[in-house]
């Protein structure tokens, strides 16, 4: 054989190997910055076991402090499931009234119902809101500090599930905006230290929900990292590197779930 075609083989066969169990990996799977989620299921599910809305947010902080700073972001707790809260949500879905509290459907991780739930209303009524559930899933990350997860997603009408045929908020499919958003949210009110990123689900065009509604994402969890007790800094947040690679494989996502996946 000859010797040029065989370092050209060679030559192949390491941008192969380099490409596929190096560069790939670290974009589809990265935790540097928290390295205690690498193990940890990036879904929620329904109380029958469906799959749910996808991980997309997290912060570091103490759990009051996570309270004050979505306060100071614009977000109000939302209410408990109760016959009340249930009656109250549908009449300001059908009279188009405010109903900032108004309660969310539970989803599950890790077998628990989540610990916090956030909105921020949209429009007249409770019909469209952007909400956020929150899980405590690591005591301490590396900042010390405790770490949750959440699904954050924008609720642009009430339907039908497309699964169970129960009524259901119907979401926007753009959930990586929502994620955003949330995190812009945050840095307005001038309660974060810093912003990282780490794998979630893993980027996808064709992500389905708990209610079967389709989302598309790059894959990542935006993670805040609070102040203390939530104080206002004047101090801009610190944004962590992400990997080339990554920012590379986000922009591509990007430009595919604008195009496709809308």
């Amino acid at each position: 054989m000859d010797g040029t075609l065989i370092l050209t083989i060679a030559l192949a066969a390491l941008v192969y190997g380099v490409v596929a169990y190096i560069l790939l990996p670290m974009a589809w799977h990265h935790h540097e910055h928290q390295p205690g989620l690498a193990k940890h299921p990036m879904v929620t599910q329904t109380k029958q076991g469906i799959p749910g809305d996808a991980l997309n947010v997290g912060l570091v902080g103490e759990r009051e402090a996570i309270i004050r700073a979505m306060n100071d972001a614009g977000w109000f707790p939302a209410d408990p499931v109760t016959l009340t809260s249930s009656v109250k949500i549908v009449g300001s879905v059908l009279l188009k009234r405010p109903y900032e509290h108004a309660p969310v459907s539970p989803l599950f991780y890790a077998g628990r119902v989540e610990d916090l739930a956030f909105e921020k209303p949209s429009g007249k009524s409770a019909d469209r809101r952007h909400h956020v559930r929150f899980w405590q899933v690591l005591d301490k990350g590396v900042e010390e500090r405790p770490v949750w997860l959440g699904a954050v997603t924008f609720d642009r009408s009430v339907g039908l599930s497309h699964y169970t045929g129960q009524v259901t908020h119907h979401i926007a499919p753009d959930i990586d905006e929502e994620r955003d958003g949330l995190m812009a949210d945050l840095k307005t009110a001038q309660v974060v230290e810093a912003i990282y990123q780490v794998t979630g689900i893993g980027p996808t065009l064709t992500g389905r929900n708990g209610g079967g509604d389709p989302y598309w994402t790059d894959g990542e969890i935006g993670i805040a990292r609070l102040t203390r007790d939530a104080v206002k800094t004047d101090k801009p947040p610190q944004t962590l590197d992400t990997p080339q690679i990554v920012q590379w494989k986000d922009a591509v996502m990007k430009q595919l779930g604008d195009t496709f996946g809308g």
